[in-house]
């Protein structure tokens, strides 16, 4: 069970399920086909080339969305992370950086920090950020200083998080006609892609019943969310050619079938998708898992 769905199934009362399950890298989703990748490579899994992140961010030219798909524990992805951000900031494009750490409310928060205004840890503390999300701050600092660095704007992805829990407790129904008004009207819950890597990452086991439906209607909500705030915020910049960085658990990109499939769904555009994986030596992993995979060094 990955990190993303550990904190939904601890949020709800769940326990771990059992042992047996597929393994949720290697479904085949998307691109046939499987490759082997090294501990310290990122790879084209279309190619089997080893990039860079000056090549990702060539690749996402005419590209509005790059997906950096991560566990969150892993200090390493976040440093690949912040050094595609950099790249994609260095093209000279107007680049953007979402966070699914961050809720709606804190968004008016963020910019005192890319500007330059605040300490560390001022900026820890007005953002909320041991409530907001809690790991340690020192695995996500070179995203932020990278942020810092170039003066990029960053965007409050997430929803409440009660809203997730009242979700996966009652079902959709649970949230208020405000709360209801502040999403999209299309809610698709029939992703048979997305049902596959959401039962894998729960352990080939999850919940079944009015319950289940509920506890997947709440990780829906999770990347409908993020979706409509990504979108919203880039509809409304003055120029055209930015990008955003989508920076979240693997969960929530792997296959193309998260965040990013709910924005193809909603605009047409595909974007670039990076999911991020361990291994202490190589890994087989699907080629439909992202456009591109880093493994970083280490379980």
């Amino acid at each position: 069970m990955t990190t993303l769905t550990l904190a939904l199934g601890l949020a709800l009362g769940q326990t771990a399920p059992a042992a047996e399950a597929p393994d949720p890298y290697r479904l085949k989703i998307g691109r046939s086909g499987e490759i082997a990748i090294r501990a310290g490579d990122m790879v084209d899994t279309a190619t089997g080339r080893v990039v860079t992140p000056d090549d990702i961010a060539k690749a996402a030219s005419g590209h509005r969305w790059v997906y950096l798909g991560e566990s969150h524990d892993n200090a390493l992805h976040h440093q690949m992370q912040a050094a595609i951000i950099e790249a994609l900031a260095k093209t000279g494009r107007p680049t953007v950086v979402g966070f699914e750490m961050f809720t709606r409310p804190v968004q008016d928060r963020l910019n005192a920090w890319t500007l330059g205004w605040q300490s560390e840890a001022e900026f820890i503390e007005s953002s909320e950020w041991k409530t907001q999300w809690g790991f340690d701050f020192a695995l996500y600092r070179p995203i932020f200083e990278a942020t810092k660095k170039h003066r990029l704007p960053m965007v409050a992805l997430n929803v409440p998080r009660d809203w997730v829990r009242q979700v996966g407790r009652e079902g959709l129904g649970a949230l208020t006609p405000e709360q209801r008004a502040s999403l999209p009207e299309q809610f698709d819950l029939n992703n048979q892609g997305h049902r596959a890597v959401f039962g894998a990452l729960m352990g080939g086991h999850p919940p079944t019943g009015t319950r289940g439906e509920s506890i997947y209607s709440a990780q829906v909500l999770w990347d409908v969310g993020m979706a409509d705030s990504a979108i919203k915020y880039m509809e409304a910049l003055p120029r055209y050619d930015g990008v955003m960085a989508v920076v979240a658990g693997s969960g929530h990109v792997m296959y193309g079938q998260g965040i990013n499939w709910r924005i193809s769904q909603r605009t047409g555009e595909r974007g670039i998708t990076v999911t991020m994986v361990a291994a202490t030596d190589s890994i087989t992993v699907s080629r439909g898992l992202g456009d591109y995979v880093y493994v970083a060094p280490g379980k």
